[in-house]
Parts: C-alpha cells; sequence; structure tokens
C-alpha cells in the first residue's frame, strides 16, 4: 500500500545523498493554476460583487443572493450546533487562547547613546482576511486557528470567507458559521477559491457602488491550489501567510514505536485529501513490515477508504528505510514536514535535534490529531519544505515591528560625522547634507 525507498548502506558505501530530492513530494504545481486564476482575480478587482456571484454559481454550483452572511444566521447556527461539538469548539478556543496569548511581544526601547534611542513597536494589522476552506472536509478549527491570534495580536477588522454550500441555503457549512459566532466573528462572506481572495484584496462594490466588502491587508489560512496561485499573484496587494500546499505527516520512528499508532497516524493525514503525503522514515524494517500490515488493517476500516488508498500509494508517500536515528534526524530535517512525529527512545531528546519541522509532536501520546484540535498549538503550518524557512501561523503573523528612531541634538551631533562619511561612500550627498543643515557653521 505504501512505497519503500532505502537508504541503508549507501552512506557507508561512499554515495552523496541528497534527501531533498530522495524524500517523496507531492506534486503541486502552483505556477501553472496562476494562468486560470489570474483572469478570476482581474474580473473580480473590475466588476467586484457581479463577478463574485458569477464565479460561486460556476465554481459552487450556487445561486447566492446575498454574499455576506446575515449576523442571524450566525446566532443561529450556534444555537442549533449540537452540544458536543460547541463543547470540543469551546475547549479548542480555551487551550488555543493561553498557547497564543503568551506569544504577544511587548514594545522594546534601546538607549544607543545617551540621547538616542530606538523603540520597536509591535503594531497589529488593521484588517485581516481569514480564508476557511469547504472541499472534502468541513474545518471550523481552522476557524479557530486563523481567528484566536489575529485577535490575541489586537487586529481590529476580521472578515471570514469560506464557500457555500449546496444543502446548506447557499451559505457556508453551519459549523463554520458557528464557530464564527463563538469567536465574535460578525463579517463572514459565502466566498470560496481565487475569488475570495481577490475579494480581500480589492474590495468588492454592488452595481449600485455600494462597498459589499472593505480591502484587507492581509490574507491568511490553507486552501487549495487555485487558494495558493491567488495568494501568490496578489501577495503585494495584500499580505500573505503562506501558500498552503497538501497536508503531510512524517513519523521518525525506531523499533519502540508501537506500529498500530503509526499507521493509525499516517491515515490520519491521508484521510484529508488524494494528494495528502504521509511518510515513514525509520531504521526498523521490523516496524516497517507491522506499519504495512496494519495499514491493510486499518485503511479497509476507516470511512475514507477511496481518498486514504489514493493518498497512501501516491508519489508524495513512502516508507524511508534510514541506517539509524541520526540518518532518520538528517531525512526529516531535509523533508521539512508540516507534522513530525517522534516516535523514538528518547523522543524528547530526539526532537531537540530537529530543525525543520512546521510542529513536532513528542512521544506516542502526542498524535498530530491531538494538535490539528485541541493541543493549543496552532495547525496553520508550513507545507511543501517551507519549514525550512518559515513558521506556522501565530499572533506574530499579525504584528509588524515599527522602530521609532528619537535622537536629541547632541546625540545627533555626535555621529554626524560617520553619517556623512557612509553617505559619500555611497555617492548619496544628499544624505550628509541632511545632517549638515541642523548644524550650521
Amino acid at each position: 500500500m505504501i512505497r519503500r525507498i532505502d537508504l541503508r548502506g549507501r552512506l557507508a558505501a561512499g554515495e552523496v545523498l541528497d534527501y531533498r530530492a530522495l524524500v517523496p513530494r507531492a506534486p503541486v504545481d502552483v505556477e501553472s493554476a496562476l494562468d486560470a486564476v489570474r483572469p478570476i482575480c482581474a474580473d473580480v478587482r473590475h466588476r467586484g460583487v457581479a463577478a463574485l456571484k458569477e464565479y460561486t454559481a460556476r465554481f459552487d454550483g450556487v445561486e447566492v443572493a446575498d454574499l455576506r452572511v446575515p449576523e442571524a444566521a450566525l446566532a443561529e447556527a450556534l444555537d442549533t450546533l449540537e452540544p458536543d461539538i460547541r463543547a470540543a469548539l469551546e475547549e479548542s478556543i480555551t487551550r488555543a487562547r493561553v498557547v497564543h496569548a503568551a506569544q504577544r511581544r511587548t514594545d522594546v526601547t534601546t538607549t544607543v547613546v545617551p540621547g538616542g534611542t530606538v523603540t520597536e513597536r509591535w503594531v497589529p494589522v488593521e484588517r485581516v482576511g481569514l480564508y476557511v476552506p469547504g472541499g472534502l472536509a468541513v474545518y471550523p478549527s481552522s476557524v479557530v486557528m486563523n481567528v484566536v491570534p489575529a485577535q490575541a495580536a489586537g487586529v481590529r477588522g476580521l472578515a471570514v470567507a469560506s464557500p457555500p454550500q449546496k444543502n446548506t441555503g447557499g451559505r457556508p457549512h453551519p459549523t463554520i458559521l458557528a464557530a464564527c459566532a463563538l469567536l465574535g466573528i460578525t463579517e463572514v462572506y459565502a466566498v470560496g477559491g481565487a475569488q475570495a481572495v481577490a475579494m480581500f484584496a480589492y474590495g468588492a462594490r454592488d452595481d449600485d457602488g455600494t462597498l459589499v466588502c472593505a480591502p484587507v491587508d492581509l490574507v491568511t489560512g490553507p486552501g487549495n491550489v487555485y487558494v495558493a496561485a491567488a495568494k501568490r499573484l496578489l501577495k503585494g496587494v495584500i499580505g500573505i501567510d503562506a501558500e498552503a500546499g497538501p497536508t503531510e505527516i512524517a513519523v521518525l520512528a525506531d523499533n519502540s514505536a508501537d506500529a498500530r499508532h503509526v499507521a493509525a497516524d499516517l491515515i490520519s493525514q491521508a484521510e484529508h485529501d488524494p494528494l495528502a503525503a504521509s511518510v515513514l522514515v525509520t531504521d526498523s524494517v521490523e516496524l516497517a513490515d507491522a506499519v504495512d500490515a496494519e495499514l491493510e488493517l486499518q485503511v479497509a476500516a476507516t470511512k475514507h477508504v477511496e481518498r486514504v488508498q489514493a493518498a497512501l500509494r501516491g508519489a508524495q508517500s513512502g516508507t524511508v528505510l534510514v541506517d539509524d536515528v541520526h540518518q532518520g534526524l538528517a531525512v526529516v530535517d531535509a523533508y521539512a514536514a508540516e507534522h513530525l512525529e517522534v516516535q523514538t527512545r528518547a523522543a524528547a531528546a530526539v526532537a531537540a535535534r530537529v530543525r525543520n519541522a512546521g510542529a513536532i509532536f513528542v512521544g506516542p501520546w502526542a498524535p498530530v490529531s491531538l494538535g490539528d484540535y485541541a493541543a493549543g498549538s496552532n495547525h496553520v503550518l508550513p507545507t511543501g519544505g517551507c519549514a525550512r524557512h518559515s513558521s506556522g501561523l501565530s499572533v506574530q503573523s499579525f504584528l509588524r515591528g515599527i522602530h521609532v528612531v528619537e535622537y536629541d541634538e547632541a546625540a545627533l551631533r555626535d555621529v554626524a560625522r560617520h553619517v556623512e562619511t557612509l553617505a559619500e561612500a555611497e555617492d548619496l550627498p544628499a544624505h550628509g547634507a541632511a545632517v549638515r543643515a541642523r548644524f550650521p557653521r
């Protein structure tokens, strides 16, 4: 069901291994999707609400009278939410708030010289558009993971967009609406895909010029390849968190791991999408064999069998056999997984050596699904190897650092000659003149 890549003995044989090229990876071509989304974004920019309604009818099969969801519908969705789901969402929100509240940065003033200070102020983005996907599954947890850090950062304006559903009156899924209501979000739009990103970037007006959705400064949240392509296209018009690709899990394990746990965790990510990646890295052939046997049993019993099988059999998934845990660490660092589980002896010590991962789950009692919902951590994480250079969504994602420079006359006079010297060295004499003008000779 899941292929094997055997790296054992190749280092000893003198091979130079390019682990980035050797590990499985989903073939996602955001660049090619740009051609599809470019005219959509341009049309939304120029025709606003009319274009949004047309694309909603074309792509979602829903005729939407009003793009904005009435607040009464949000309240109704919360009132009719199953008590168990409400309790679970409330617990998820509570834990996420605890973690994200601790991330808020404070302003710091540094005295460089007597009379000269630089203060770093942390200022929240003014208005944010949060995208919540609505494809093969329903993601109220993504509402929590996007909204909580934005609120902790102090963002004043929060708008959510999620695709309308045919069987819910042309509105986003009611559980999405209920999650918004729980979090106090009242601005919600029944718009999905690239057109939602364009709406956030440019704003949208009705035919009579009425502003239906004001433009935002930053767009966050995962989506399909067309959402990622629209974010790439419009980056600069808006800030973005990341271009999210298919979800992925890597499990670094030795023969102390429980094959049932490992197989269950691989399946848990595979059920997201046929392009989801599930990768096991191990130095134990016995564990690999046992995981294969468990996959046969557990996949047959899971709900989304075809989706899971497609993901596990795809080129993006596989078992990588390594010489030892040390080599395994090199492999997972090269892979830079969105989610990395460490199920080895001394798991905490091994996890501390990991350099590249969106989030690390340590030991047998911290599965990725815990992080998806109720660990308190954020599940909006870098994919496609981007964890080598990027972080997951956090309070910091919604803050901007602004340097405030304050020097008195004496402090400027003391450094003036250095400013003038560097200005001359760069052949920018007006820079030096701007300092000299303050100290006429």
